[in-house]
């Protein structure tokens, strides 16, 4: 990025895996953060980095999280860094209204919370010349997933379509919109659905022969944050092994 100042930075699910590490990288980088984590029964906000703890589930949330994150940047975001999500198994056999219960709150949390994030950043860097979106989405935004989770499939393949539709429609404005799509990342959320269903017989489906790492996927983040070319926006850059290739 051009900016002669620290950029200012948004990034939600900071508190571990992928946002974690790329919190770590931008503020290596330079950068000046302002670090969401999901709201828990413990005081998440006392964690180190983290200022902002949110219930994304929850009305209201985005917009309370991307005030204070104004406040605590001084009034200027620069980059909005979406990557706040939940992965959670929902059965088609279960009861109507507990699959119903699972589908909305999984949109709610990974797509419908970006899209209020991102229309209240594109406002905003319409005022002061411009910035930057990274969404991070999931392969499963183009391959799919299990049976267990046409919810997250969904709800990522609505961010990628979601995030090219604003590339298209501010370029003009400066605004740049990407979309990142990990595989398989060795978080917590990952290792946990890989136990799960066979470890070895899914890594046989990875080329590379291992699972990303978070600080895989935190460098292509940090690349779109501060570095990428203004020509690139729209791009979706996947980060699987080749274990899905378009």
């Amino acid at each position: 990025m051009s900016e002669t100042h620290s950029p200012h930075i948004l990034i939600t699910g900071a508190r571990r895996g992928i946002g974690k590490a790329a919190a770590s990288a931008l503020q290596t980088a330079g950068a000046t953060l302002a670090c969401h984590a999901t709201a828990t029964a413990t005081a998440t906000a006392t964690e180190p980095g983290i200022a902002i703890a949110s219930d994304f589930n929850k009305r209201g949330a985005a917009a309370e999280t991307w005030g204070r994150a104004l406040d605590l940047l001084g009034g200027r975001i620069d980059v909005l860094i979406n990557n706040a999500g939940v992965f959670e198994a929902s059965s088609i056999d279960q009861a109507d209204e507990a699959w119903l219960a699972d589908f909305e709150r999984t949109m709610r949390i990974n797509l419908t919370a970006s899209a209020e994030l991102c229309r209240l950043a594109v406002r905003h860097f319409r005022e002061i010349g411009g910035g930057r979106i990274i969404n991070v989405a999931s392969r499963a935004a183009y391959r799919g997933d299990s049976p267990d989770h046409w919810h997250y499939a969904a709800s990522k393949g609505g961010m990628v379509a979601l995030t090219k539709t604003i590339a298209r429609g501010y370029a003009a404005q400066n605004i740049l919109a990407f979309t990142i799509c990990p595989g398989f990342t060795m978080t917590g959320m990952a290792e946990d659905y890989l136990e799960s269903r066979g470890g070895e017989q899914l890594l046989r489906d990875i080329p590379l022969g291992r699972v990303a790492t978070p600080e895989e996927v935190a460098e292509t983040i940090r690349f779109c944050a501060l570095d990428a070319p203004p020509s690139m926006t729209g791009a979706v850059l996947d980060v699987n092994g080749a274990s899905f290739v378009r």
